[in-house]
Protein backbone atom coordinates (compact mmCIF):
# COMPACT_ATOMS: atom_id res chain seq x y z
CA UNK A 1 0.00 0.00 0.00
CA UNK A 2 1.21 3.50 -0.80
CA UNK A 3 1.20 6.33 1.68
CA UNK A 4 -2.41 7.14 2.63
CA UNK A 5 -2.57 10.56 0.98
CA UNK A 6 -0.94 9.61 -2.31
CA UNK A 7 -3.21 9.43 -5.36
CA UNK A 8 -1.97 5.91 -6.10
CA UNK A 9 -2.92 4.60 -2.67
CA UNK A 10 -4.74 1.29 -2.90
CA UNK A 11 -7.02 0.44 -0.03
CA UNK A 12 -7.93 -3.20 0.35
CA UNK A 13 -11.10 -2.68 2.40
CA UNK A 14 -12.16 0.88 1.60
CA UNK A 15 -13.81 2.44 -1.43
CA UNK A 16 -15.75 5.58 -2.38
CA UNK A 17 -19.54 5.51 -2.78
CA UNK A 18 -20.13 7.80 -5.77
CA UNK A 19 -23.87 8.35 -5.13
CA UNK A 20 -23.38 9.17 -1.45
CA UNK A 21 -23.60 12.62 0.15
CA UNK A 22 -20.26 11.72 1.74
CA UNK A 23 -16.97 11.84 -0.21
CA UNK A 24 -14.93 9.95 2.37
CA UNK A 25 -14.27 6.24 1.94
CA UNK A 26 -16.62 3.47 3.05
CA UNK A 27 -15.96 -0.15 3.95
CA UNK A 28 -16.32 -2.08 0.68
CA UNK A 29 -19.76 -3.58 0.24
CA UNK A 30 -21.11 -1.88 3.39
CA UNK A 31 -22.76 1.42 4.18
CA UNK A 32 -20.22 2.11 6.90
CA UNK A 33 -18.08 5.23 6.59
CA UNK A 34 -14.47 4.92 7.72
CA UNK A 35 -15.00 7.90 10.03
CA UNK A 36 -17.73 6.01 11.92
CA UNK A 37 -15.26 3.25 12.79
CA UNK A 38 -12.59 5.79 13.68
CA UNK A 39 -15.04 7.61 15.93
CA UNK A 40 -15.59 4.43 17.93
CA UNK A 41 -11.83 3.97 18.21
CA UNK A 42 -11.22 7.55 19.37
CA UNK A 43 -14.33 7.87 21.59
CA UNK A 44 -13.68 9.90 24.74
CA UNK A 45 -16.45 8.13 26.63
CA UNK A 46 -15.85 4.54 25.59
CA UNK A 47 -12.89 3.95 23.26
CA UNK A 48 -13.00 0.59 21.52
CA UNK A 49 -10.13 -1.54 20.26
CA UNK A 50 -9.97 -2.46 16.57
CA UNK A 51 -10.91 -6.01 17.57
CA UNK A 52 -14.00 -4.82 19.46
CA UNK A 53 -15.07 -2.57 16.58
CA UNK A 54 -14.60 -5.42 14.11
CA UNK A 55 -16.84 -7.62 16.26
CA UNK A 56 -19.42 -4.82 16.68
CA UNK A 57 -19.74 -4.36 12.91
CA UNK A 58 -18.97 -7.94 11.81
CA UNK A 59 -15.91 -6.81 9.86
CA UNK A 60 -12.38 -8.13 9.47
CA UNK A 61 -9.99 -6.50 11.96
CA UNK A 62 -7.82 -5.48 9.01
CA UNK A 63 -10.72 -3.42 7.59
CA UNK A 64 -11.04 -1.54 10.88
CA UNK A 65 -7.28 -0.93 11.07
CA UNK A 66 -7.31 0.34 7.49
CA UNK A 67 -10.19 2.72 8.28
CA UNK A 68 -8.26 4.03 11.29
CA UNK A 69 -5.11 4.54 9.21
CA UNK A 70 -7.13 6.32 6.51
CA UNK A 71 -8.71 8.70 9.03
CA UNK A 72 -5.40 9.32 10.81
CA UNK A 73 -3.94 10.41 7.46
CA UNK A 74 -6.32 13.40 7.71
CA UNK A 75 -7.84 13.14 4.22
CA UNK A 76 -9.42 16.41 3.06
CA UNK A 77 -12.66 14.70 2.06
CA UNK A 78 -13.51 14.03 5.72
CA UNK A 79 -13.08 17.71 6.56
CA UNK A 80 -15.15 18.63 3.50
CA UNK A 81 -17.91 16.17 4.52
CA UNK A 82 -18.04 17.69 7.99
CA UNK A 83 -18.17 21.23 6.58
CA UNK A 84 -21.03 20.34 4.18
CA UNK A 85 -22.94 18.57 6.95
CA UNK A 86 -22.59 21.59 9.25
CA UNK A 87 -23.69 23.99 6.48
CA UNK A 88 -26.76 21.87 5.79
CA UNK A 89 -27.63 21.75 9.50
CA UNK A 90 -27.20 25.53 9.75
CA UNK A 91 -29.37 26.18 6.68
CA UNK A 92 -32.19 23.95 7.97
CA UNK A 93 -32.07 25.28 11.54
CA UNK A 94 -30.86 22.03 13.06
CA UNK A 95 -28.04 23.90 14.84
CA UNK A 96 -30.56 25.98 16.80
CA UNK A 97 -30.29 25.17 20.53
CA UNK A 98 -34.09 24.79 20.75
CA UNK A 99 -34.25 22.38 17.82
CA UNK A 100 -34.29 19.30 20.06
CA UNK A 101 -37.42 20.65 21.79
CA UNK A 102 -39.19 21.72 18.59
CA UNK A 103 -37.76 19.62 15.76
CA UNK A 104 -39.09 21.13 12.58
CA UNK A 105 -36.34 21.69 10.04
CA UNK A 106 -36.60 24.73 7.85
CA UNK A 107 -37.33 23.76 4.26
CA UNK A 108 -34.64 24.92 1.88
CA UNK A 109 -34.84 25.07 -1.89
CA UNK A 110 -33.43 22.33 -4.06
CA UNK A 111 -30.94 24.87 -5.43
CA UNK A 112 -29.73 25.83 -1.95
CA UNK A 113 -29.39 22.17 -0.95
CA UNK A 114 -27.47 21.41 -4.16
CA UNK A 115 -25.18 24.41 -3.54
CA UNK A 116 -24.39 23.17 -0.02
CA UNK A 117 -23.80 19.60 -1.13
CA UNK A 118 -21.47 20.71 -3.94
CA UNK A 119 -19.64 22.76 -1.33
Amino acid sequence: MSTPNSPSCKWNYLEPRPKSFYRQLFVKGKRIRARILYGRYMSAEEPRTPEQIAADFDLPVEAVREAIAYCQSNPPEITDDFRREEALMEATGMNDPDYKYHPSPKVISAQERARILRG
